[in-house]
């Protein structure tokens, strides 16, 4: 892990806090447009140190996975896709920080139906607060742009003048806000 300060959050462990956070998806659809989805199912902490080093981890889970397409939604279950059944859960974990600015880069390992890969993630640094009687909360929004068959998603679906129904671009978006738990 690459120590950084990280000045206006104290030390401890930061809880994702859920209901107040988003990770989405947006992939090239039909060579026209984009489909979006999210995960509503997923839990993770960032644990700053004394010496200000970070750390971060998340798990998804992928079954959560919702494009509000039911049908979609099945198929992105299957060994296609996320192979859900086999591998419930999506993981990151990081094994960088640098500072960019008033912002962050933080690199990582994540991991998708069996496969991992190292990932970088651009991370807009939207502040502290002391919350609502439940302690400090921060915020967070990141953004990282995958190949989809790096991580072994290699099903082809190609239309008929040319081109795939669905791209190997996948961007990913995060809207995170920690709590701090101590």
């Amino acid at each position: 892990m690459t120590s950084t300060t990280a000045t206006a959050l104290t030390a401890g462990t930061w809880v994702i806090d859920a209901a107040h956070s988003t990770l989405g998806f947006s992939v090239r659809h039909m060579m026209v447009s984009k489909v979006r989805g999210r995960f509503t199912d997923f839990s993770g902490k960032l644990v700053i140190g004394e010496d200000g080093s970070a750390a971060a981890e998340a798990e998804i889970r992928v079954d959560s996975v919702t494009t509000d397409n039911p049908q979609r939604d099945a198929h992105l279950r299957t060994a296609d896709f996320f192979s859900a059944e086999n591998f419930p859960l999506a993981t990151f974990k990081s094994t960088g920080f640098r500072v960019k600015g008033d912002d962050f880069v933080v690199d990582g390992e994540f991991s998708i139906a069996g496969v991992t890969k190292p990932v970088t993630l651009d991370v807009e640094f939207l502040g502290v607060n002391p919350g609502m009687g439940q302690g400090p909360v921060a915020g967070f929004e990141a953004t990282t742009v995958i190949n989809r068959r790096d991580f072994g998603i290699t099903i082809d679906m190609p239309l008929a003048d040319g081109g795939a129904v669905i791209g190997d671009k996948i961007t990913l978006t995060l809207g995170i806000e920690v709590l701090q738990q101590g």
